[in-house]
């Protein structure tokens, strides 16, 4: 049988609402311009939290099991919205910021391809909709 995950989503009041993520609690709002109180970020804004930390698991164990050995690893991701509705992102950007010394780029550049054309099911439904780029940055500390 397939594997299901299911979240429960509580309304807090307002347009705040607290999802249940395996015992994990997470508070979502809007913005007060948009009638929210801010007290949460966005559920929009958390789909680009999820490529990230997807994606993140993915290079970083990999480069473990490649004898890779970073300081760090930062992740931005950058979404371009439509201005119609409804809105949603046209198209997003991975930046991936690793920091070490001698790090090998051939090495973080299949680390990160394995993610993205394999083994990140965040990106790969992601990719089914929209354009997701991405590129590597190497800092030398």
């Amino acid at each position: 049988m397939a594997e299901k995950h299911v979240i429960k989503t509580e309304w807090k009041g307002n347009l705040a609402f607290e999802a249940d993520v395996n015992g994990h609690k997470v508070l979502m709002d809007a913005t007060a311009e948009a009638g929210g109180e801010n007290s949460g970020p966005s559920p929009k804004k958390l789909q680009l939290v999820a490529l990230s930390g997807c994606t993140g698991m993915d290079v970083v164990s990999l480069l473990k099991k490649m004898r890779v050995d970073i300081e760090k690893c930062n992740i931005e991701v950058q979404g371009d919205v439509t201005e119609e509705h409804p809105k949603q992102y046209s198209k997003m950007h991975v930046i991936y910021e690793f920091t070490g010394k001698n790090l090998p780029l051939d090495k973080l550049e299949k680390a990160v391809s394995m993610s993205e054309e394999k083994y990140c099911g965040v990106g790969a439904m992601y990719r089914k909709a929209i354009e997701v780029t991405s590129e590597i940055r190497i800092i030398e500390p």
